[in-house]
């Protein structure tokens, strides 16, 4: 059995065949599904989607690009749904920052602020994280180590910053996805035996970053099966003990 931690099914380019995806997905042994928060203007649809299947959890949070659409009081109506399992997906992403400094400074300030509160939040609630790390991990450290609470997190899409491996040892785990399967994934494919074995969760972040062979194509649960058997790979243990291992790591963390 395996559990895509990560999967975007609110994504409207699943909305003419979700069924299908879900049944792919599940003949191929995946059989539970956690969708992120990341839009608020989706939320809703990841609700409903929860609902209408036993099998999908989602998140609540907002991603650093949306940060200026953050309210904490219009997603509180959805925390306490029994399908909700985490806060986020939340964090830092400096990727595509503006030019001017002022409007760079301003941008990062918000992001921060943001975050933060995400990250309150979810230890008030005893809700793990589910956190978004893109061009930011020093300061991504720093908030984490300062407020995040014992219920820890997932690094959703783990960067293979070094750096951020001291974070396992506050309940924190590693998500990994199709980027492990590509031919310039050289600096993950280095880091990941340093990642203890009982940290690791695997994710597709559907419908992006769809692993090889099938690059190009839209993302889809059923695609955990390449991240698997390449982890098994490295991991030196079967593709059975690889899923057995992330499942039971995805339903300590999120308790599914």
């Amino acid at each position: 059995m395996i559990v895509d931690t990560h999967c975007h099914l609110d994504d409207a380019r699943y909305n003419d065949d979700l069924d299908e995806i879900l049944e792919n997905a599940k003949q191929q042994g995946v059989e539970k599904f956690i969708i992120p928060g990341a839009d608020p203007k989706s939320l809703e649809r990841a609700v409903e989607i929860s609902q209408l299947y036993d099998s999908v959890y989602f998140a609540v949070g907002v991603h650093p690009y949306d940060a200026q659409n953050y309210d904490r009081s219009y997603l509180e109506q959805f925390v306490k749904h029994p399908k909700c399992v985490a806060i986020g997906e939340c964090g830092l992403d400096y990727y595509r920052l503006p030019e001017n400094q002022e409007d760079l400074d301003a941008e990062k300030k918000l992001q921060k602020e943001v975050f933060i509160d995400q990250i309150l939040w979810a230890k008030e609630l005893q809700k793990p994280l589910i956190i978004h790390i893109r061009e930011s991990s020093a300061d991504c450290l720093e908030l984490l180590e300062k407020y995040a609470g014992k219920e820890g997190g997932v690094l959703h899409c783990y960067n293979a910053d070094e750096s951020l491996l001291k974070l396992a040892d506050r309940n924190f785990y590693y998500g990994i996805g199709g980027v492990l399967t590509f031919k310039n994934a050289k600096k993950l494919i280095n880091v990941y035996p340093k990642i203890p074995q009982d940290r690791l969760l695997i994710e597709t972040d559907a419908p992006y970053l769809t692993p090889h062979p099938h690059r190009g194509e839209r993302n889809e649960p059923s695609f955990t099966t390449f991240v698997a058997d390449k982890m098994s790979e490295l991991s030196s243990v079967s593709r059975l003990e690889m899923e057995q291992i992330t499942t039971l790591n995805s339903t300590k963390l999120f308790g599914i």
